[in-house]
């Protein structure tokens, strides 16, 4: 099967890199996405969201006309859905953007279009997929219980990327493909191979979902042991920054480093995925969810504490990303320890974040001033580090040595 055209729903992280890169193989892409602000700068040839070279390849393929964005669906070959799979209050999975992709591209589906789900989703996601497709166009035939042979194919291929090498892992990393059924497996490695290089495994849609989910819970249970380790260090002194070489120095031991929490749109999400599924068989992936949700606070008692040392405490705070070198505040442990520093009135709060031009509102709203690193080392009496972004780590130690530093990233 040939696909001449790609719509993307969804032009956020995952998205637009994956339309900029299959747009570079010579295939009519069309983004759509809600947004008219992200439309408008994607089809001026510019980037919305920060991702090394990412700008480089949408400049160059919008302006060959390969790639444009939209508002509206329209007819395609094949539809990838990359939009949020964010959860409810008490950790329900909400699937409303599924749901919402679904009812937008329902009127333009045809006999012979593909459908992959590439958000990160709970095991029967892409099966519900298919029976609201199903309910919205009772004319075509979807992959319903054991039919091979349906009008439109259905399958959930989940994205596995880094941000900051995103461009780079779309292409090189193996993909898991599972289809609501064999043949929808392997209509979906059609497309994927048109730009993937490393290898296409085929499943069924619920492994591929599990299993999405199984290396992010796996990631979150040995970050969880990090930062267990270093409340237990804390507690008894003992410097878990050098603790941890020395245990990883055993040839069968490889520790993770501890941080301020857990963010990012995966692995502090899709482990609440597989508890809300088999809640009383996933005992470990819940407490170690629990463990990582609880370390921000954590971090807040310790900055307390060394308020409590100053008649005007000046806290500094530096990062707020999830993760280093990237401009992503999404589940980010940064803001959610600087947003509830700003409601205890402790003193002046700072922020430096350098991938950032303003602070979010919620934060903004507090007081919380956004500053230079400079001045940030220059006014504060108290700093915080909360994310290892490379320009922290050149602040050399005679610019902290007169200050409380809470060093949440093992910088100094």
């Amino acid at each position: 099967m040939e696909f001449n055209k790609v719509s993307v729903i969804g032009l956020g992280y995952i998205g637009l890199p994956t339309a900029a890169v299959l747009a570079s193989r010579g295939i009519d892409v069309v983004g759509v996405d809600v947004t008219p602000e992200a439309v408008a700068t994607i089809n001026r040839g510019e980037v919305h969201i920060v991702e090394p070279d990412l700008d480089i390849i949408v400049r160059a393929v919008v302006t060959t006309n390969k790639l444009r964005a939209t508002l509206e669906p329209e007819p395609a070959d094949a539809f990838m859905i990359a939009v949020p799979t964010p959860f409810k209050q008490g950790h329900e999975p909400d699937l409303s953007f599924i749901r919402q992709a679904a009812e937008e591209i329902a009127p333009v589906l045809a006999r012979g279009n593909l459908v992959v789900l590439e958000s990160t989703s709970p095991v029967g996601a892409t099966e519900q997929l298919s029976a609201w497709l199903a309910e919205l166009r009772p004319d075509l035939g979807f992959p319903m219980g054991k039919s091979d042979h349906p009008d439109v194919h259905i399958a959930h291929c989940p994205e596995r990327v880094l941000p900051g090498q995103v461009l780079h892992e779309l292409v090189a990393n193996d993909r898991v493909i599972g289809g609501i059924t064999p043949v929808c497996a392997e209509r979906a490695e059609a497309l994927y191979k048109t730009f993937v290089r490393g290898e296409c495994v085929l499943t069924d849609a619920r492994t591929a979902e599990l299993c999405k989910l199984t290396e992010n819970a796996y990631r979150d249970v040995n970050i969880a042991f990090a930062n267990e380790l270093s409340i237990i260090s804390d507690r008894l002194r003992i410097n878990v920054w050098e603790l941890i070489p020395l245990a990883n120095r055993h040839p069968r031991v490889n520790i993770l480093n501890p941080g301020p929490g857990v963010g990012g749109h995966c692995i502090a999400v899709d482990p609440w995925f597989i508890v809300s599924s088999a809640p009383e068989q996933a005992r470990l992936i819940r407490t170690a969810r629990e463990v990582n949700d609880s370390k921000p606070s954590y971090v807040i008692d310790r900055v307390r504490q060394a308020a409590d040392e100053f008649k005007r405490p000046v806290i500094a705070c530096l990062g707020l990303a999830f993760k280093a070198d990237i401009d992503d505040l999404r589940e980010s442990p940064a803001v959610a320890i600087v947003r509830a520093l700003g409601e205890a009135r402790l003193g002046r709060l700072l922020v430096v974040e350098p991938h950032i031009r303003e602070l979010p509102p919620t934060l903004s709203d507090l007081g919380i001033e956004l500053v230079g690193m400079e001045e940030a080392l220059d006014a504060a009496n108290t700093l915080v580090t909360l994310v290892d972004h490379k320009v922290f780590k050149g602040i050399p130690v005679s610019r902290i040595t007169s200050k409380v530093v809470i060093d949440t990233r093992g910088l100094w």
